[in-house]
């Protein structure tokens, strides 16, 4: 799989946090089951919030592809507001698995992010 950041808007372009720091992270963290009707990203532009990139019909099976591969045995991440941080895919996994709950760990206090003001194109992906 490649490199994953996940991304807030900064003031000049976006916060950025690594996904593999994050996991290091909520290591010692306990998951607990939530609903999955709790995560509002769920309704919202999770994947295509930077402005040039559209959802077009090839991204959206790369995604699906993405949904398929994924275990719901590894925990989503939530900032301490209870936003997503990682974990989408299993979200979805879940979701269209019917189930009524997914596993979650969760900050008590949000992490810096390791980068800030870039855009995603700047990070490296390998």
């Amino acid at each position: 799989m490649r490199k994953q950041y996940h991304f807030r808007k900064s003031p000049n372009g976006f916060y950025a946090w690594d996904v593999d720091k994050l996991t290091e992270l909520t290591a010692s963290i306990k998951p607990k089951a939530i609903p999955v009707g709790q995560i509002a990203e769920v309704d919202e532009n999770y994947w295509f919030e930077i402005e040039d990139d559209k959802p077009t019909c090839r991204k959206i099976l790369n995604h699906m592809k993405m949904i398929e591969g994924v275990e719901l045995r590894f925990p989503i991440i939530l900032c301490p507001e209870g936003r997503l941080m990682d974990g989408m895919h299993r979200v979805a996994k879940a979701i269209l698995s019917e189930k009524e709950y997914v596993n979650a760990v969760q900050f008590t206090s949000m992490p810096k992010p390791g980068y800030v003001d870039v855009l995603p194109s700047e990070l490296s992906y390998d």
